[in-house]
Order: C-alpha cells, then sequence, then structure tokens
C-alpha cells in the first residue's frame, strides 16, 4: 500500500525568497494512486499585504486572512497530516520552496528534494512540446473545471490528485485496482463470503475420455444448450 498526499499552495506571490508568504494550503491523500477522501486545508495569516493582482487570482484579500492563523500556529497539524508519505506537487520546487523557507524561519528542517514528485516534470515527458499547465492537463484528460471559478489550495490538490491517476494509467490502472481491492462474493446460507480465486489455464490437450465425459454433461444440461452452437 502506498500513501501520497496530493497538495497546492496559495500565496501572496512568486518570489518566497523576497517576502512572498503561503496564504492557503490544501492537502488530499491518496493511497495506491485513488483519492481517499481524506483532505486538509488551512488559510494562513501571511503577516503582509496580498497584491490586487493576487486577489483577482485566489480571492483571498488581506482582510480575510488577517484573522487566520499563522503557518507556525498551523505547521504541527500540518506535518501531522502528511506524516513520513511522498509529496506531490504541480510545479513541486515552486511549492517546496515556499514551505523551506517557512520551515526554515521556525528551525524546523526542510523538506528535501527526493522527497517530492513533479507531476509536470510526469507530464512534460508524457507530452513532450505540449502546453501542461493543470488547466491544460485537465482538460486533455476530461477532468471538469466547473467548479474552479478561482483559485484554491485544495480544489487545486484534488483536481491534481484525478490529474495524477491519469499520468498513471488513468481509468484503465483505477479499474484495475478497484478489481485488486474488492475480491468477489458469493452468498452462502444467508452469509457473504469473500471468494479468493485464480484464473488458471489448461494448455495440455484433452483425452478422449475427457471429451466424451464433457459432450455427456453437455446433452444432460437440455435439448438446446447454447455452447453446441460453437461445437
Amino acid at each position: 500500500m502506498s500513501r501520497e498526499i496530493v497538495f497546492d499552495t496559495e500565496t501572496t506571490g512568486l518570489k518566497p525568497f523576497k517576502g512572498d508568504r503561503i496564504t492557503e494550503i490544501g492537502c488530499v491523500e491518496v493511497i495506491d494512486l485513488l483519492p481517499t477522501g481524506k483532505t486538509f486545508r488551512r488559510y494562513v495569516n501571511p503577516e503582509r499585504d496580498v497584491p490586487e493582482e493576487v486577489v483577482k487570482i485566489t480571492g483571498l484579500t488581506t482582510e480575510f486572512l488577517a484573522d487566520k492563523p499563522l503557518f507556525a500556529e498551523i505547521v504541527d497539524d500540518f506535518l501531522e497530516f502528511v506524516d513520513d508519505s511522498k509529496m506531490v506537487a504541480h510545479n513541486a520546487r515552486f511549492d517546496r520552496d515556499f514551505l523551506n523557507v517557512e520551515m526554515t524561519k521556525l528551525d524546523r528542517r526542510p523538506f528535501e528534494d527526493k522527497r517530492f514528485i513533479d507531476t509536470l516534470l510526469i507530464a512534460r515527458k508524457k507530452f513532450p512540446g505540449a502546453y501542461n499547465s493543470l488547466d491544460a492537463l485537465c482538460k486533455r484528460f476530461s477532468v471538469s473545471l466547473s467548479e474552479r471559478a478561482l483559485h484554491g489550495a485544495l480544489l487545486d490538490a484534488k483536481l491534481l490528485a484525478e490529474v495524477y491517476l491519469e499520468l498513471n494509467g488513468g481509468r484503465e490502472r483505477r479499474l484495475d485496482l478497484d478489481q485488486r481491492l474488492r475480491p468477489a462474493t458469493k452468498a452462502k446460507g444467508g452469509q457473504t463470503q469473500i471468494i479468493r480465486s485464480e484464473i488458471k489455464t489448461h494448455t495440455a490437450p484433452l483425452t478422449q475420455e475427457q471429451r466424451d465425459e464433457h459432450l455427456k454433461f453437455l446433452n444432460e444440461v437440455g435439448d438446446k444448450p447454447l455452447w453446441n452452437k460453437y461445437l
């Protein structure tokens, strides 16, 4: 079982080393690539004004964030949720740098590069030369953007979780995972039993005795068994 955290951050700008800060963190837990429904979301007081051009993108104003907790107040909850799982982000370096600036300010250990999975890099290898923003990938994989009037960390993390699944095999992978996670069941005596079965092939030729027994069985089934058409 593989647990990963798909996450996104919203910020006051693009430059964490020049004073821009995190305003929102959103995380989605996935196990074996499938979202479990467990999420984490926190708004963060950036301790600075949010530029108007950023407000137009995220909808998060200076006034709205003024009474929200500082990063120092939410960091333990965030680390508890993430635990030691791999972290999946789109353009992961951006989010990692913002997180590590905050961690360093608190004298906390920064996140190591090897811990992150970057879906942008995966998409560039899979679709070289194509436009691989999150929006573009959602459209390519028919992931609905109907709820995305503004950028939000949790909503973007949920969208990215769907895109991440598609980048790793998509619906075929989902069906395969579902089949492995849900063994067949059979009712017996009013109770449900789990059946664990394997498909086995028989490659040795049938003996004449086996063929005669099989034909005898077919004749006992009924007057016109359907499979007689294929004999």
